[in-house]
């Protein structure tokens, strides 16, 4: 159950981890945000689409040893940045990895996830050709890498804002992980130059370029730390990986993620944006709120058959096999498959709740069960 707060309420949590010079030199202040009337749409320039990733090389052969792996900057050096214009002064980038939301004006930049580390020049050269302004702020909408990987290289240009369970993250980094069925490398901690400086609660704003950018929180849909970030004057909304396309999502249940919670988020977003809002996705093409509408009411309708099944005693692989969402298998083809989507929400409709902190001070069954002090006596009738 999410309880929308007024927009221009006073923020909750918000904490400033960062020296008071800095605030100096950011020019813009930080704050509640109110919703000026959007401006109408400006149209849409497209920069050449990036080319299909490289086929793999071929297997070795005894006269023809194997091809060393590339390195890391190498798996991105045919990434082309795609730049594409939203509305106002709200520019969307794609490259390999998360989309990255840009808004330009006098004031400077802010960027809106920051893709991989080696993207980086790509990434700036893509902003030359939109502002010649400084970046002044770096908004991360969770604390995967393929959001985050350039954090440790645009945090010299201005502080990075987040939600709080984004540094924690990326401070503690995880143990290896399965992802898409398949078992994902370790994530190291991130260096101190990668980490949010800036973190909140609830909500945050950041005034700048006559905008009231608004990161809000969503907790628990695609992980724990996930905000969708609006700017209201230009009337645009990057939502992060808690909408993506195509196919079906990612809920990355190891970081606090649960499908009931990502339902949540876009429920979110549609009670509280303006109808006709400009939707950055997470990672796919530029969407509306209706293409949020259509995922939120799939997953919903996913949600639904698997309970039904759970409630017949089915076990997961009954319900596997009963091929109860063979309806939405054109949407497993991708990372993500009917299958694998299946299993994360039948585990997360009968896992029980882990016990609260406050059951660890009750009193064992014992002591509960003795004897109770008679009730005092009833006062006299009048």
């Amino acid at each position: 159950m999410y309880h929308r707060a007024p927009m221009n309420r006073p923020l909750r949590s918000t904490k400033l981890l960062f020296a008071p010079l800095l605030l100096a030199t950011i020019g813009s202040s930080i704050g509640c945000a109110s919703d000026p009337p959007p401006p109408p749409v400006a149209p849409t320039v497209t920069a050449p689409a990036r080319p299909a990733p490289a086929p793999p090389a071929p297997a070795p052969t005894a006269d023809k040893p194997a091809t060393p792996a590339p390195a890391e900057g190498d798996r991105f050096a045919k990434v082309e940045m795609k730049v594409q214009r939203v509305a106002g002064d709200v520019y969307m980038l794609e490259g390999a990895g998360g989309n990255i939301g840009v808004l330009a004006g006098e004031d400077g930049i802010v960027i809106v996830d920051d893709e991989f580390a080696p993207l980086a020049p790509k990434i700036r050269a893509a902003l030359k050709g939109i502002s010649d302004k400084p970046i002044k702020f770096v908004i991360n909408t969770h604390w995967h890498g393929d959001h985050t990987g350039g954090n440790a290289v645009f945090s010299a240009d201005g502080p990075i804002v987040a939600h709080e369970n984004v540094r924690k993250r990326l401070i503690d980094g995880r143990p290896a992980y399965e992802a898409g069925g398949k078992m994902r490398d370790a994530i190291p901690p991130a260096p101190k130059e990668a980490l949010p400086v800036v973190t909140f609660e609830d909500s945050v704003a950041v005034h700048v370029n006559g905008e009231d950018v608004r990161a809000i929180h969503a907790p628990h849909g695609h992980t724990d730390g996930d905000a969708f970030i609006f700017f209201p004057k230009a009337n645009v909304v990057h939502m992060g990986d808690d909408f993506t396309l195509p196919g079906l999502p990612f809920v990355d249940v190891g970081s606090g993620g649960s499908v009931r919670g990502l339902i949540g988020a876009m429920d979110k977003a549609i009670a509280t944006l303006p109808a006709d809002v400009k939707v950055i996705p997470g990672h796919g093409a530029l969407s509306t709120l209706e293409d949020v509408k259509k995922l939120d009411a799939t997953l919903k309708d996913i949600v639904k058959i698997v309970d039904g099944e759970i409630k017949k005693k089915k076990t997961l692989d009954q319900v596997k096999a009963a091929k109860v969402l063979a309806k939405y298998d054109e949407m497993g083809k991708g990372f993500i498959t009917t299958d694998a989507f299946l299993e994360t929400v039948y585990k997360e409709l009968t896992e029980k709740p882990a016990a609260k902190p406050a059951d660890a001070g009750k009193k064992p069954a014992a002591d509960a069960a003795a004897p109770k002090k008679p009730a005092p006596p009833a006062p006299p009738a009048h």
